[in-house]
């Protein structure tokens, strides 16, 4: 599978094609739209919030609940572009028009893209930057994540996201039953945060940055149950599927660092306290007594659990401005406010959950088939009884 999004963050709308999408997947606008609405939740988030209610419209490759295998068109309109339709209109100015947009944007703010893409394409107006390289495309991915994850529910394959540090505050180790107790308990905390007295903290922290004029960053976790053991290859390095997931949330706006399992712990310990031991049982084959690991050996899934964390850096877009150069002056100058969120790490965890689908979805497609979910769903149900048997 692949995808392709198009889109400004104040244009008329986002784009998502999907291509390789298996037919006969159920699939509606529905279920799509929850994990968009999942997306704009979290303590923390900024205005823009209250004015998009974003909603996907499937416009092709889906006919009466079900996928046909031809490419997946989905939209998401942006309801604020009604205000912007001069400023980001694709017609060409008339001078009357002109006169009424905002000036260029030749001031570049620390820690986005402005300043590189500018210099990288061309742009003086640096406004051609930064509605490209907004968080606000993470939407229409989260929306191919919704149908990725629609595959792996089909192959009895869950995917849970939370957040498990804000602003310093760390939370308790994860303690859940079960990924439906894990997304439950998430989905009612303000932080997506499993422990409730970290949660309180977390939220006092973004309360106190937004106060300040200042932002907060944090790790999110995402857990994977029910992926089958062999997933992934260790033959060529393009082919592995834990630098491919670390590559995907690496992808994410202000992501700044990967770890699977234990991680940069592991560099700590000596290797008999790191790997985990191998043991069988007729009920279940092959399984491991711990999952150091994070579900991934060799680029290739173990069956235990997938373990995934991404660090997101505190927005930088502040109204604490740090100091810049004005491009066409080279004057120094206090950084422009734009519109912002204090902390949306919690929203952050929703995306990473949706590029990790993605990736674990498009692996097992190219395993095990992707022309319909009928034969898909008959090979990965083989290969888990040959597994056990093995």
């Amino acid at each position: 599978m692949r995808y392709l999004t198009a889109g400004e963050s104040h244009g008329p709308q986002l784009t998502v094609i999907l291509e390789g999408v298996p037919a006969g997947l159920p699939l509606t606008a529905e279920q799509i739209n929850r994990e968009l609405a999942r997306r704009q939740k979290g303590h923390g988030r900024g205005r823009r919030m209250q004015i998009e209610k974003d909603e996907a419209q499937i416009t092709s490759g889906v006919r009466h609940g079900y996928t046909l295998g031809s490419p997946i068109a989905l939209a998401v309109e942006n309801r604020d572009f009604t205000h912007w339709t001069k400023i980001m209109g694709a017609a060409p100015l008339t001078e009357e028009d002109a006169a009424e947009v905002k000036r260029q944007i030749s001031r570049p703010r620390p820690g986005h893209a402005d300043l590189n893409g500018a210099i990288k394409y061309g742009h003086r107006d640096m406004r051609n930057v930064l509605e490209r390289s907004s968080a606000r495309e993470t939407t229409v991915r989260v929306a191919a994540g919704a149908v990725a994850k629609r595959i792996l529910a089909e192959l009895g394959i869950q995917v849970a996201g939370h957040v498990t540090a804000i602003g310093g505050i760390e939370a308790r180790p994860a303690s859940y039953s079960s990924i439906e107790e894990l997304q439950r308990v998430t989905e009612e905390s303000p932080v997506r945060c499993l422990d409730e007295e970290a949660a309180l903290q977390m939220m006092n922290a973004i309360d106190e940055a937004k106060k300040n004029g200042d932002s907060i960053g944090g790790i999110v976790e995402v857990v994977v149950e029910g992926m089958p053991v062999g997933v992934g290859s260790y033959v060529h390095y393009d082919r592995k599927l834990d630098a491919k997931l670390a590559a995907a949330v690496m992808s994410i706006n202000a992501f700044k660092g990967v770890e699977i399992g234990i991680g940069f712990e592991a560099a700590h310990k000596p290797g008999s306290s790191v790997h985990d031991e191998i043991v069988w049982s007729e009920q279940e084959g092959y399984t491991r007594r711990t999952n150091n690991a994070g579900g991934l050996e060799g680029g290739m899934t173990t069956g235990m659990p997938i373990v995934v964390r991404g660090v997101m850096k505190p927005i930088p877009t502040l109204y604490k401005p740090l100091q810049s150069v004005d491009i066409e002056t080279k004057e120094a100058f206090q950084a422009s406010i734009e519109r912002s969120d204090s902390c949306a790490v919690p929203a952050a965890s929703v995306v990473a959950e949706a590029v990790v689908a993605w990736e674990l979805a498009n692996a097992v497609l190219e395993q095990f088939g992707s022309d319909r979910l009928g034969l898909l769903q008959e090979n990965v149900a083989r290969h888990r009884d040959y597994a056990r048997e093995f």
